[in-house]
């Protein structure tokens, strides 16, 4: 049988992954290739993001979004030119008590998970506006909806990505260009596992009770989300079906924020 690539939802569309070789940007990345678009994997390792992009036939941007030089309008302008679909999702992670939180630590959280979105959506929009068509996903968390204690800057910047977000919707609409976020919980991601060391660190409990005590304790489902299953929703996002949803955040976080 021919897979003809031409009836699939996303054919002919150009995607751009930020954060794309690993968790859920490379599941994001999947998913938006297996439903026929053509995904630029935008991330700093490049022996990851390359063995990525071969696999899905698509390309790849290897960049660190914390570099000043790698976000000059006129290099963004040309990569965003030809982007359907933009996938916000870098991100990092650092956890202590705002009495005792580095603020180099806070600017680069800020900078990377709030102003590397603007800037790529501000690169991204003429060009989608003058196509007619255009998907902004950002990739926030139950975070964006909810505070936990000890993630300060975390918390700050996905909030701001809310809002960032909705405002791209309100300015895009009259043009085809809608903008989302998708809200997991806790997915199992190398940056999730990572985390277990700081939190039982600073809630002063063994590692092995992280899970219980401290990241599923709001869930009524007990476990961590798959990349996959946010890649799922994604994908439905940047499809034509999801044409009539713009500046909403969709919670997938077992129940976390039900409370």
């Amino acid at each position: 049988m021919i897979d003809d690539r031409r009836s699939l939802p996303l054919a002919g569309r150009r995607a751009l992954v930020t954060g794309g070789a690993s968790g859920i940007g490379a599941a994001t990345v999947r998913a938006l290739a297996d439903r026929g678009a053509h995904v630029l994997v935008a991330d700093r390792d490049r022996e990851a993001a390359t063995a990525l992009a071969v696999e899905v036939g698509g390309a790849t941007w290897v960049v660190d979004l914390l570099e000043p030089d790698a976000l000059e309008p006129d290099r963004l302008a040309e990569i965003l030119s030809p982007v359907d679909i933009l996938v916000n999702n870098a991100g990092v992670q650092s956890i202590g008590p705002i009495q005792d939180f580095d603020p180099a630590d806070f600017r680069r959280i800020l900078t990377l998970m709030l102003e590397v979105p603007f800037l790529l959506v501000r690169s991204a929009l003429p060009h989608m506006y003058a196509r007619g068509f255009g998907r902004v996903i950002n990739v926030s968390s139950v975070h964006g909806l909810r505070a936990s204690a000890f993630k300060s800057a975390y918390v700050a910047a996905k909030h701001g990505l809310e809002g960032l977000s909705k405002v791209t919707a309100l300015e895009g609409g009259p043009h085809g260009v809608t903008s989302n976020c998708v809200n997991p919980g806790y997915v199992r991601t190398p940056m999730v596992e990572r985390q277990i060391a700081d939190q039982a660190a600073v809630h002063s409990i063994p590692e092995s009770e992280v899970l219980s005590r401290v990241m599923l304790t709001e869930s009524a489902i007990k476990r961590l989300v798959e990349p996959a299953e946010v890649a799922s929703l994604v994908g439905w996002l940047a499809s034509d079906d999801a044409g009539m949803v713009t500046g909403a955040s969709y919670a997938m976080d077992g129940g976390w924020s039900a409370r």
